[in-house]
Formats: structure tokens, sequence, C-alpha cells
């Protein structure tokens, strides 16, 4: 991909250059900044979350309950799980490295609606600081999912609090959804067609669908557990006609998808990442981006697969099942491409491909035991246990946050004008890598052996499988540390980066690092297709292989 015009030196300062105000800053409709002001926010509610795990892992490391009281670990774990899926995981790389990459990426000055999108960052603070004033003050004793009839109708704790913050998150998250999918449709530069996008054009377009069609679902559902709550209305309660089932319907129809809301944005990451560090062309490009279109569709049908044992139906639970099956077919495609782009690559193993393949090994890990659980009579087997603890945490948590830091990695550059310490970046990856794997992967023996999720206390023959557990995540915890620290570090005395340090191909590449507030001084022309990539080093132009000459 090629533009015919750059920015030249002359136009490099830029927000991270000149001493702005803090007003200026909360005024910015600057998508570059707005991506900061997330990535400062979501970091701040990860290690809050991450220090609600910690707690957690304490308290397990001994069979009973010497740490917290019962009711005091299920508002710790329902901390951990809110902060962590509805302020963190989900927006983390669409309102990050989605809000300041996107426009640079498809050739434009800025997102289609630059103040709707500073107003999605204001939406964001005010729930997350609604969201930890409740949790922290008072607690909220119902787990991350508020099932009903309990959250409804039996738990004095701050419930109706908590379910607001989440509804108000939501419309963060639509906001930032609109905002890309106008933007890829209306802003995409002069010869930008559909396959010239970048493949994480293609994984933020269909998580932002995900995000407009499914949000207001969940908005709805927690909307009516506060009306049951508050006013005493038939909703979910039997006794005044209501179903509880209904809920976990309704929470699920959403909820499911928004596995993929985290997880597709990561599979766009890892694809950039993958090409850039073998230097090649993305093997059956176009299967790749169909892929993701097909897993946000497919996504929608398979929430019944969180129900095998809540009384549905067996017809429904065969559907369920196979549905569950059938998205396994666009992951298994993006797993085969990313293979076959290594294959005979000129690899570089830095940090930000570490990352990825590490990205690789836990979704492919999440994925096989995704299986065994869409397997009816397994599923039955491993319900409530570890075993899906652990399966969702390789997913949501150690595949999805692993592409966040790689693409943090591989973007740092562009995003600040300074390089990283490389030995400390290679070295948190494998701690990460390492830590999660000794963390999680105890969690499925303890689970297929019966240890129940939810618990604080639990039989002594749990206990070294859950000492390993503990001890893995403190070497998660340290791998999660570091890079604030270097990256902190980088911003005063890290090397000039350049503007294209990987040798990468794509606009964002073709401007300054970090790039001036309108990005281009014109709007660049697109004439070759994403990846045409040449070995490290190399100069001149390269001919392209064509997909069939890869295969061959």
């Amino acid at each position: 991909m090629t533009a015919t015009a750059t920015n030249p030196a002359s136009q490099r300062p830029t927000y991270l250059n000149h001493a702005y105000t803090l007003w200026s800053w909360l005024s910015t409709t600057d998508h570059k900044r707005i991506g900061m002001l997330y990535l400062g926010t979501l970091t701040l509610m990860f290690f809050i979350g991450g220090l609600a795990a910690t707690l957690i892992r304490l308290e397990l490391m001994t069979p009973v309950g010497d740490v917290l009281s019962a009711d005091g670990y299920n508002k710790v774990f329902t901390i951990h799980g809110v902060i962590m899926v509805w302020f963190f995981l989900v927006p983390s790389i669409p309102n990050t490295l989605g809000n300041f990459i996107l426009p640079l990426m498809i050739g434009a000055r800025d997102l289609a609606f630059p103040r709707l999108n500073l107003a999605s960052w204001y939406i964001f603070v005010a729930a997350s600081i609604m969201a930890l004033y409740f949790l922290l003050a008072g607690g909220v004793d119902t787990g991350w999912t508020f099932y009903t009839p309990y959250s409804s109708m039996f738990s004095n704790s701050n419930v109706t609090g908590v379910i607001a913050a989440v509804f108000i998150v939501g419309f963060s998250s639509i906001a930032t959804g609109v905002n890309f999918i106008v933007t890829i449709h209306k802003m995409r530069a002069p010869g930008m067609t559909w396959f010239r996008m970048p493949i994480l054009c293609w994984s933020l377009y269909a998580t932002s669908l995900v995000i407009v069609l499914a949000t207001p679902v969940l908005a709805i559902s927690l909307l009516l557990v506060a009306l049951e709550r508050v006013a005493g209305v038939g909703i979910f309660d039997p006794a005044l006609g209501g179903d509880p089932l209904l809920f976990q319907h309704l929470f699920w129809f959403y909820s499911h998808p928004a596995v993929y809301i985290m997880i597709l944005p990561g599979m766009g990451v890892t694809t950039e990442i993958i090409a850039c560090f073998a230097r090649r062309r993305i093997f059956g490009y176009r299967f790749i981006a169909f892929s993701s279109m097909a897993i946000a569709l497919i996504g929608f049908g398979v929430w019944g697969h969180h129900m095998f044992v809540a009384g549905q139906s067996a017809v429904a639970a065969i559907v369920f099942s196979l549905m569950s099956f059938l998205i396994a077919v666009p992951s298994a495609i993006k797993v085969y491409t990313w293979t076959a782009t290594l294959y005979k690559g000129d690899i570089r193993m830095a940090a930000p491909l570490v990352y990825a393949l590490s990205f690789i090994v836990l979704f492919v890990i999440g994925g096989i035991t995704g299986l065994i659980l869409a397997s009816l009579a397994l599923d039955v087997h491993v319900t409530d246990t570890y075993f899906v603890i652990s399966h969702f945490h390789f997913i949501m948590v150690g595949a999805s946050v692993s592409a966040y830091m790689g693409g943090l990695h591989f973007w740092w550059p562009k995003m600040t004008g300074r390089m990283y310490a490389e030995r400390p970046a290679l070295l948190a990856a494998l701690f990460i890598g390492i830590g999660f794997v000794l963390t999680f992967l105890p969690q499925f023996w303890a689970g297929y052996l019966g240890m129940p999720r939810r618990y604080h206390e639990y039989p002594d023959e749990f206990q070294v499988l859950n000492v390993m557990s503990s001890a893995g995540a403190g070497i998660l915890g340290l791998g999660y540390a570091m890079p604030l620290f270097y990256l902190t570090w980088s911003l005063r005395h890290g090397e000039p980066a350049g503007d294209n340090p990987w040798q990468a191909t794509g606009l964002e590449w073709s401007v300054p690092s970090p790039p001036p507030k309108h990005n281009f001084v014109e709007i660049p022309v697109v004439e070759h297709e994403a990846y045409s990539y040449r070995p490290f080093g190399a100069q001149g132009s390269e001919r392209v292989e064509s997909d069939e000459e890869i295969q061959r």
C-alpha cells in the first residue's frame, strides 16, 4: 500500500510535543489523543480489577476461608468480574488502539463524529466512577452475571447502582461502534477498496456491528432487573408471573457475542503483527476478512450453550451445541492463515510477535476447551466448575490481553515517537505467557475433578492445584506490571523511533511519529494492497506474491 503524499518533517510537532494544558486534553476531539485518554483510564481499571484477582488467588491458596469471609469473597470476585469485563476487556482494543490507528489506516483525518468520540470517553469515565463507588462502598455479592432471582429479589447489596453503571457504559461502546462503522463506510481514502483495507479494519468493523446490535439487549435485561428491584414488577419473579431463566437468555444473547467483541479486535491486531514480522503478504486475505464477519454473525446463535443444565429443551440444546461447533470453523481459518503466513517467513522475533504467538497458543487452548463445553455430555460434567473459569480466561484474558499488549508494543513507536527497551519487553511477554499457563492450566484439572466455582472454601485435595495457580498468578502479575514501567520510561528516555521502525506497510506508517493533529497534509491515494512486504533491510520494490504462489 502506498500513498501519493506524506507529511514533511516540519509537520512533526504533535500532541506529545506541545505543552498542552489539561483543558486541551479534556476538550480534544483528536482521535489520537482520545485514544491516549482511553489508554490511561483503561490501565487504571485493569490494575483495579487485577488487585481484586490478587485477593482471590490469596484466598484460594488454602482450603479454608482465612483471608476473606464468604460475603467478602463474593464481593471481591464481583469487583474483579465487573471491572475486567465491562471496564477493560470489552473496550480495551477498540477504544485505545482502534481509536488511535483506524483513521490513520484508512487515510482519514479523524473519525466521522469527533465530538461523539470525546463524549464516549466522558460517558466511560462517569460510568467507571459510578461502578467503583458502588462496588467499593458496600459492594455487590451477585457476581458479574447478576443472575436472577438472587439479583432481582434477594440481594441486599448495591446491585441497582452497579447495574446502572454498566447500563451507562454501554452508551460509550455503542457510540464508538457507530463511529467506526460510519468512518469505515464513508471516509476511506481514494483507492482504498474493501479488499485493500488492513485486516484490523475488518476486525474492528465486525466488532462494531456486534457492539451496536448486541449491547442494547444487555441494557434492556439489566434495566429489567433494576425495575424489578425498585418497582416490584414481575419480570423474573415466578411469584409474580415472571421467569428467572428469561434473564439468562437475554444476558447470554449479549454476553456470548461480547466474547467476540473482546477477541475479534485481537485477531486483527495479531494479523497485522504476523504480516509485519514474517515479512509476508497475509495468506488467504479474503478468507480471513470474511471469517471475521462469519464469527460476528454466528456469534449471535450460540448463547444457549451457557444453559445446557438450565432446563432448556433437548432440541434447543442440540441446536446450540451444533452452532457452537460451527463457530469454531472461521476461528480455525484464522489460525490456519496465521500459520501459513509464518511458514517460511523472514521472521524477526521482536516483542510484538512474541505477544502475537502467545495469543495464538492461548486462543487455541481456549478454543479446544470451548469445543469440550459445546459437547452436551461433557458440559454437564464440568458446568459451574473451574474448568469453565479456565476456559473463558484463556480466551477473554489470556488471548485478548496478549493481543492488546502486542498491539500496544507494535504501535507504541507510532503513538509516542519513541522506542521502548526491547529486552524488558521480551521478558515481560515471556512472563505473561508462562505465568498465564501456570495460573489457569491447573484449573482445567481442578474443574474436571469437580472443584466448583464461586466458593472460597474447598476440599483439601484441591490445594496443590490452587497453590500452583496462585504461584503462576504471581509471575503473571509481574509480567503485566513491567510494561507500565518501561513504556513510561521510554516517553522521556527512549530512542527516537522514526516514521517506520518496523518497516511495516500501511498508511499509518507513512506519517510522522507521533502523527500530526490532522494526520495527513493531503488525503493519500491508495494504489496497492495492504501487505506488500519485502525482507527486513531490503531496498526498492518487490513483486507481491499471489495466494496461489504462496500456497505452492
